[in-house]
């Protein structure tokens, strides 16, 4: 049956066509979301894991992709965290019986904005630090955010809201040095 073998060949090759096409258009927005979260090197290594994944699950991917690549990423970025803190534990024993005897030069100090919106944004929850990078570095809307979260829309907006006004208090609150004390005496 030629036609049949014609349609079998095909399949495949349409398929690579669209897994490429889909990299293309959302591989970079991806990646930066990654590396907004992670070391360089490790975005990489997670990305090339989130990429042999949405292969395996093509046929999965949404009409929609980006909020579903996202979740993927997420999620690889996640077991990724989990093998690292496993690592870092081991490492931790090895150290506590072994001593490393060099330093390691921490490189060129950057932004001291990017430190300010760092810390704030590690002084907020889990959540609220999530929905606002999703919001602000991925440019989602909040029924994307709904999408990666897997929370409905009116629970995406109202927490996008509260976060970013509990960002705005976080930048503003004035902070005072460590082991400053306040006028009675206290810390």
């Amino acid at each position: 049956m030629p036609g049949h073998d014609d349609v079998v060949h095909t399949l495949p090759m349409e398929r690579s066509r669209a897994y490429e096409s889909l990299v293309r258009t959302h591989g970079d927005a991806v990646l930066r979301f990654l590396r907004r979260r992670i070391d360089p090197q490790t975005a990489d290594d997670v990305f090339s894991e989130t990429m042999l994944i949405v292969w395996r699950r093509f046929d999965d991917v949404p009409e929609e992709p980006l909020p579903w690549l996202y979740v993927t990423a997420r999620n690889c970025l996640r077991n990724a965290e989990r093998s690292a803190r496993r690592q870092w534990r081991v490492a931790e024993r090895i150290i506590t019986v072994d001593p490393p005897t060099d330093t390691v030069d921490t490189g060129p100090e950057e932004d001291p904005r990017a430190d300010c919106l760092r810390a704030a944004l590690a002084r907020l929850s889990a959540t609220d630090a999530e929905v606002l990078r999703l919001w602000a570095w991925e440019e989602l809307a909040p029924p994307e955010i709904a999408t990666v979260l897997d929370i409905t829309t009116n629970a995406a907006t109202i927490r996008l809201h509260r976060a970013k006004k509990k960002l705005r208090q976080e930048m503003e609150a004035p902070r005072r040095p460590t082991g400053t004390t306040t006028k009675g005496g206290e810390r």
